[in-house]
């Protein structure tokens, strides 16, 4: 077993610094078990947030070493051995304590998304739509919300427009509802004026960090972005709504 040295965030929103552990490695470690055998060991008064240990549910969300990721799914040896282990809790979120990051403005964006709303049946009560409109959508309910790609988006991290711009996770569930073949409602004002999609410039770096390997940026951003364009902003639609209403 070989000995490592982490670097943990330990404070809340209004202060805290970094406190250093070392602690012995086990062949198959991953970065949530060194967190657990440092609560075990050496701080047990540190918080972390997990659930399933299994990359599925999406709460052990944290920064490794600068870069958001699944610490139940970054192995340890994954990490260089000559390199410290800093881990702290997600940046644009208000920290609660140490490692557990405040993400209830993710759940306010979720609210202001209007709801589906599905076209009447057909006369023999049934909805029909083709299975590649389906396959589509289907992809975007994969997402765990782990935020780590609200977390990376560099809108929200760095230009902090969170008041502009829903983020990538919310662009996916728009994505979703407007892609979706039954739906009827019209979105696209709100995606351009409410949900902010032209404040987005597709450097993919959501897709990048998505452990369900979404492709956030292509099939979801690009294609609302470009929507939007058709009905604002193309010259013969504008004209021909001029002319005729």
């Amino acid at each position: 077993m070989a000995k490592r040295t982490f670097n943990i965030w330990r404070g809340d929103n209004s202060k805290g610094k970094f406190e250093s552990y070392e602690i012995e490695i086990s062949p198959g470690m991953v970065v949530l078990d060194a967190i657990h055998k440092i609560q075990v060991e050496l701080a047990p008064d540190l918080a972390c947030r997990w659930n399933c240990k299994a990359g599925k549910c999406g709460s052990c969300s944290v920064e490794i070493n600068g870069f958001p990721k699944l610490s139940c799914m970054t192995r340890m040896n994954s990490i260089p051995e000559e390199n410290d282990v800093t881990i702290r809790p997600l940046k644009p979120f208000p920290v609660i304590k140490d490692l557990v990051s405040d993400v209830s403005w993710n759940y306010e964006q979720n609210k202001k998304i209007a709801p589906f709303k599905p076209k009447p049946r057909d006369a023999d009560g049934n909805h029909r739509m083709y299975q590649e409109d389906i396959d589509r959508v289907q992809e975007f309910r994969k997402c765990i919300e782990c935020y780590l790609c609200q977390t990376i988006c560099h809108v929200i991290r760095d230009q902090g427009q969170k008041e502009k711009f829903v983020g990538p996770r919310f662009m996916i569930r728009l994505a979703s509802l407007e892609m979706h073949p039954l739906d009827v409602a019209d979105r696209i004002p709100a995606i351009k004026n409410d949900h902010g999609s032209g404040m987005c410039n597709i450097t993919h770096c959501c897709t990048d960090v998505c452990p369900e390997h979404i492709r956030i940026t292509d099939n979801a951003i690009i294609p609302l972005k470009e929507r939007v364009v058709d009905r604002y902003y193309d010259p013969i639609l504008w004209l021909k709504r001029k002319i005729f209403g």
